[in-house]
C-alpha cells in the first residue's frame, strides 16, 4: 500500500508561511509621525502652490495622512489591516472636518464678543442708545429670550412627552401610524412656516397684539417633533423585561410608565428636550413675525412687544457700526452660553434622577 507525502506549504526553503497574526507590526507611535509629517507635507505645498486657505492646506494634510497610512500600512502589515488602518484614519479625518469648524466659531465669537461682554452689558438695555452709539446691552433680550423660550417648553414637552409615550406604549393601528406620519412632517418644516401659521390665526384672525406668548407658539411648533421623536426613540431602549417584572408584581401599566420606564430613559429624554431647546433659542423668523422688537424692557410676555437675543444679534449686525458689530458678537457669546448652561443643568438633573446601578 503506497502512502503519499504531502508537503508542507510555505516559503521556498520549506519554512512555513507566516500567518496574519505572526506579520509585522507598525509601531505604537506611526500614526501620529505619519500625521505630523503629513501636516509639514502638505503645509509646504500649500506654500509652494501660493494657497491662502490654511482650509486647504489641512484637505492635503489629510489625503497625505490617509494615503501614506494605507501603504505604509500594506506594504508591512498586510493587506487585510491595511483596511483596518484605512478606516480608522478616516474616522479621525471626518472627526476633525466636524470638530476644527465648531472649535473656530466657539473661538472666533469668544475673541469678538468679549470686547463688550461684562457686566454692564448684562444689566442694561437699548432703551436709550441709539444702534450706531457704543453702550447699551441686552437685559431686555434676556429676558424676552429666558420668558418665550420658557413659554415654548411649557406647551412642547408635556404634549410630545406624552405622544411619544402614547406611541411606544399604547399606540397601535392607524390612528399611531398617522401620529408618526404627522410628527416626521413637523419635523422639516421651516420656522418661517411656523410663524407664518400662527400670525395669520392668532394676530390676523384672533386680533391679537405681538407677544412673548405669540411667539412661544410659533417655537412650540418647532420644539415639539424633536421632544417627540427624542423620547420616542429613548423609551424604546428600555428593555421590555423592566416593564414585564413591574406588571407581573401587579403593578398598573400607569404606574409602571411612570415610576419604571420614564426614571431610566430620563437621561436621554432630558438630552432630547435640551436639542430641542438649543434649536429654538436661536430661531429668528417666529420672532420678527410675532413677537416684534423693544428696545425696552419689557416683563410681561402676554402684553406687547419684547426683545430676543437672535433678533437683537440681526438687529445689530444689520446696523452696519463698529459698535452694533461688537454688541452682536457679544450677544451671540451670550446665547451660546445660555445653551452651555441648559446643557450642564439638563446633565445634572438626568445624573441625579438616573436609577442607582449596583452589583
Amino acid at each position: 500500500m503506497s502512502t503519499t507525502t504531502v508537503k508542507p506549504t510555505g516559503t521556498p526553503g520549506g519554512k512555513p508561511a507566516p500567518s496574519e497574526l505572526q506579520r509585522a507590526r507598525l509601531p505604537r507611535w506611526a500614526p501620529y509621525v505619519i500625521a505630523v509629517g503629513s501636516l509639514a507635507v502638505g503645509s509646504g505645498i500649500g506654500l509652494a502652490a501660493d494657497l491662502s486657505s490654511r482650509l486647504q492646506w489641512g484637505l492635503i494634510s489629510a489625503i497625505l495622512f490617509v494615503g501614506v497610512s494605507y501603504f505604509l500600512a500594506a506594504t508591512v502589515e498586510g493587506t487585510r489591516q491595511a483596511k483596518d488602518r484605512l478606516a480608522t484614519s478616516l474616522v479621525w479625518v471626518m472627526f476633525l472636518l466636524a470638530v476644527v469648524p465648531l472649535a473656530s466659531l466657539i473661538l472666533e465669537t469668544v475673541q469678538r464678543g468679549t470686547k463688550v461682554f461684562d457686566g454692564y452689558f448684562l444689566s442694561h438695555s437699548m432703551g436709550v442708545v441709539a444702534d450706531d452709539e457704543p453702550g447699551g446691552g441686552i437685559y431686555h433680550a434676556i429676558i424676552g429670550t429666558l420668558e418665550q423660550v420658557g413659554l415654548a417648553c411649557l406647551i412642547a414637552v408635556p404634549i410630545g412627552l406624552l405622544t411619544a409615550i402614547y406611541l411606544v406604549e399604547y399606540g397601535r393601528g392607524k390612528l399611531a401610524k398617522a401620529v408618526t406620519f404627522f410628527v416626521d412632517v413637523m419635523t422639516g418644516i421651516p420656522s418661517i412656516v411656523a410663524g407664518l401659521f400662527v400670525l395669520s390665526f392668532w394676530i390676523l384672525i384672533l386680533g391679537f397684539d405681538f407677544s412673548g406668548w405669540a411667539g412661544a407658539m410659533a417655537l412650540s411648533i418647532l420644539m415639539m417633533p424633536v421632544v417627540v421623536r427624542s423620547t420616542e426613540e429613548m423609551l424604546k431602549l428600555v428593555p421590555n423585561e423592566l416593564r414585564e417584572a413591574s406588571l407581573a408584581l401587579g403593578v398598573p401599566k400607569w404606574r409602571t410608565i411612570l415610576k419604571v420606564v420614564l426614571p431610566t430613559a430620563i437621561g436621554g429624554i432630558t438630552t432630547g428636550v435640551m436639542l430641542a431647546v438649543a434649536r429654538i433659542a436661536g430661531e429668528t423668523a417666529p420672532v420678527l413675525l410675532l413677537v416684534w422688537t423693544n428696545p425696552f424692557i419689557n416683563t410681561d410676555p402676554f402684553n406687547g412687544p419684547q426683545g430676543s437675543l437672535p433678533l437683537y444679534i440681526y438687529q445689530q449686525y444689520a446696523s452696519g457700526t463698529n459698535a452694533g458689530y461688537d454688541r452682536a458678537w457679544a450677544a451671540a457669546l451670550a446665547l451660546i452660553a445660555f445653551i452651555m448652561i441648559l446643557n450642564l443643568v439638563a446633565r445634572g438633573i438626568a445624573r441625579w434622577k438616573a436609577p442607582k446601578t449596583g452589583r
